[in-house]
């Protein structure tokens, strides 16, 4: 599985654990968190760095629009310690990576 593809799984895990415990969804993505992944999974195929990319943090180059990059932050900050209870083997890999 390409670098792309694996970023694209563990955004998408971690979307969906904020918006069933945030928006009280269970089996489908709210209007705005589905909004939020395509557009996560758009910026993640056209990055300039393809599978030598590293942490969007870390990059010098900012591609997400400001409004997004809010949302993004706040999922990551909401999802990412919780990936050890709802997937911890992605938590481990995301860790590692």
């Amino acid at each position: 599985m390409s670098r792309i593809e694996k970023e694209k799984k563990t955004i998408g895990l971690m979307i969906n654990i904020y918006c069933k415990k945030k928006h009280n969804r269970r089996n489908e993505l709210c209007k705005e968190c589905n909004e939020l992944l395509e557009y996560a999974h758009k910026r993640l195929d056209l990055c300039k760095f393809g599978n030598e990319k590293g942490f969007c943090s870390k990059c010098p180059i900012h591609c997400y629009k400001k409004d997004m990059k809010i949302k993004i932050k706040e999922v990551m900050k909401f999802s990412g310690p919780r990936l050890i209870i709802y997937s911890p083997i992605q938590f481990i890999k995301h860790i590692f990576e």
